[in-house]
């Protein structure tokens, strides 16, 4: 099976930051695991989820 490789929708770049993150619903009552990934070329973010969780303390 072929691995395939990230790339960029925006400008074709395929060398990323890669960073951890959290987004809170609207109400706060949930937070989903993301990962973000932020193109080195031009700076379009990508975000991958990464499931639920429900240890929402800040």
């Amino acid at each position: 099976m072929e691995r395939q490789h990230l790339k960029c929708p925006l400008c074709g770049g395929t060398s990323f930051k890669v960073e951890e993150g959290k987004l809170d619903s609207k109400w706060g009552f949930t937070a989903h695991k993301v990962k973000i990934v932020i193109c080195e070329n031009c700076g379009y973010v990508m975000m991958f989820y990464k499931g639920r969780t429900i240890w929402d303390f800040d």
